[in-house]
């Protein structure tokens, strides 16, 4: 650069003031306090500056491809960056025995972020899983309403009526709570859209409400007056309280099947890596507390249905439950675990004893009813369990990076 130029002046002011300042740094340096040129800077370099530092030492030596060594850097008191003293690791390649890549960085250990999640835990709260709970004991309870209607059990369809009413108007309250304004609900009707299952589990329970709605109404009818506006109610309730029943019953498998799909259908490791067993595991939840409705409601000489239910409720439960926490490898570990695995074991603890209770105490109305009660609160257990360990398994990061590396080797191996 000209020194005849501006900015080539300028340049060697700053470079002669830089040393003034700092008469240690590497690189050329005035020789004594004399050593200055017409601006007061250096005009010459020192030539005992290299002997001083080490006469070229990669550990302090300036200028283009000059690095450091870990001797050189104790010598001259500074941090070995990076070492250099170490044989480099070489990456082979296809067919390449000796050469390869140079690796400067050591393979990655797991870690995330100062250890936080890699994906945002759900906001859902345990209202949640009690519409997860409340969502399957309609459906479940409806059906055993059908069965009742179907073959004659009066009692045990009125109980599946009820039942199914109270099931669907708390799932309702607990979905709307967490929406937080009623006007959301509303809005998620202004669009069907096929691919997602909130939507669809929206239109699901519009149709299953009102559905479940008039056929418990309908139980109502011999308590009204025969004659008058009352009277003609009495006769058509009836008639429509079956047909309700029937697209109640229709609607049922998809209203407890469906949960399990939303929840497969997210990002969170353990709910979405199990998607093939949350539907088969929440719909054996729903038959199995539908059941328990019968059991605990109906006399004994109405509930063989409610028993049929219960050991068909109780076998699919159970296998999906086994297959959630054996299956799913390193993922199978938040259902085993903590509150969780103590929710889960519980639950196929109260289903075991409900499903021997009731094939044991046909004829024991008190035996009939305790039954019945366990396989309700095996269904709240069930629940509860697959809720919190998907929130288990999406608050540690281990749960999100381990598979994904697994799946990137086992993708790597098959391309080899």
């Amino acid at each position: 650069m000209s020194p005849d130029r501006p900015v080539g002046d300028l340049f060697r002011r700053f470079r002669e003031r830089l040393s003034a300042e700092r008469p240690d740094a590497i690189g050329p340096h005035p020789v004594g306090p004399h050593a200055a040129g017409p601006h007061g800077g250096v005009d010459r370099l020192s030539s005992g500056s290299a002997a001083e530092h080490g006469n070229g030492s990669r550990a302090t030596a300036a200028g283009p491809g000059v690095g450091r060594t870990d001797a050189g850097s104790r010598d001259a008191g500074l941090a070995p960056h990076p070492p250099r003293d170490a044989a480099p690791r070489r990456r082979r390649g296809r067919g390449d025995k000796g050469g390869g890549e140079q690796l400067n960085v050591p393979p990655a250990e797991f870690t995330s972020y100062y250890g936080r999640p890699v994906l945002k835990p759900p906001v859902w709260r345990w209202d949640i899983a009690a519409y997860l709970f409340t969502g399957g004991l309609a459906a479940g309870s409806s059906l055993l309403a059908a069965g009742g209607q179907l073959t004659g059990r009066p009692a045990l369809r009125r109980a599946g009526r009820v039942a199914a009413l109270a099931g669907v108007g708390a799932s309702t309250y607990f979905l709307i709570n967490d929406l937080g304004r009623p006007s959301r609900f509303h809005h998620m009707l202004r669009v069907a859209k096929v691919t997602s299952p909130m939507s669809v589990g929206t239109w699901i329970l519009s149709v299953f409400g009102p559905a479940a709605g008039v056929a418990a109404v309908a139980e109502a009818a011999p308590l009204l007056p025969e004659r008058g506006v009352l009277g003609l109610g009495r006769r058509l309730l009836p008639p429509a309280g079956h047909a309700a029943g029937v697209v109640a019953a229709v609607a049922a498998p998809a209203l407890a099947t469906y949960t399990g799909v939303l929840l497969a259908d997210t990002a969170v490791p353990s709910w979405h890596e199990a998607y093939p067993e949350l539907p088969a595991i929440f719909a054996g939840s729903a038959l199995a507390s539908g059941a328990g409705v019968g059991l605990a409601a109906a006399p004994c000489a109405q509930a063989g249905p409610a028993r049929r239910l219960a050991v068909a409720g109780a076998a699919m439960e159970l296998w999906g439950s086994h297959r959630v926490e054996n299956r799913l490898g390193l993922l199978s570990e938040p259902y085993t675990q903590g509150t969780p695995g103590k929710l889960l074991r519980a639950g196929r603890a109260l289903t075991a004893a409900g499903v021997l209770g009731a094939l044991v105490g046909r004829r024991s109305r008190v035996l009939s009813a305790l039954s019945g009660g366990a396989l309700i609160a095996a269904s709240v257990c069930t629940r509860f369990g697959i809720f919190h360990g998907g929130v288990a398994s999406a608050r540690d990061p281990r749960y999100t990076v381990v598979p994904q590396r697994e799946r990137a080797d086992r993708r790597a191996a098959d391309q080899d």
